[in-house]
């Protein structure tokens, strides 16, 4: 059971990583993590081992538009201090700062359904909050033990801004 979020400013990050065009019917966001993790220790200046999973709708995120197949981009980075030796086939992106639900998700990614349900369904309508237009983004730590794991944890960042 997913629990009521942190309601957080997030400064300006600077990420450094892979991007792909997908949507939740053509998901392939495996595949890039994939050649994304092994790459990691190219970047040189990271902040610190978090990894980033950030999603970017275009035109904002429309629940009542939104299906399988609306198209999205998909990042997989980290955090650095500025933007200088950039890997090879990696580029950069700037999460503006803003307020942010942080909701804490335990599970595999398999059951990621149900707390989107949560978070979109019941806890965003009741809440004082509204989608902002920027982009989502999970945070995983050392907690993060793979998608598959039971026990795997991260952070759900939801772009919010008073109704």
């Amino acid at each position: 059971m997913m629990h009521k979020p942190e309601i957080r400013m997030c400064g300006e990050k600077k990420l450094v990583g892979m991007q792909i065009q997908t949507s939740m019917a053509e998901d392939n966001t495996v595949a890039m993590w994939q050649r994304f993790m092994p790459r990691r220790n190219e970047i040189s200046n990271k902040v610190n081992e978090l990894l980033y999973s950030v999603q970017v709708f275009t035109g904002g995120l429309e629940l009542e538009e939104f299906t399988p197949k609306t198209v999205f981009e998909k990042w997989a980075g980290v955090e650095v201090s500025g933007f200088k030796e950039i890997p090879e086939g990696m580029h950069t992106f700037i999460l503006p700062s803003g307020l942010y639900a942080v909701f804490n998700y335990k599970g595999p990614t398999s059951a990621f359904y149900e707390a989107a349900q949560y978070i979109y369904g019941s806890w965003l309508p009741e809440s004082v909050y509204k989608l902002d237009d920027r982009p989502h983004f999970d945070v995983m730590g050392e907690k993060y033990l793979g998608p598959n794991n039971p026990e795997s944890e991260e952070e759900i960042w939801i772009p919010v801004k008073l109704r």
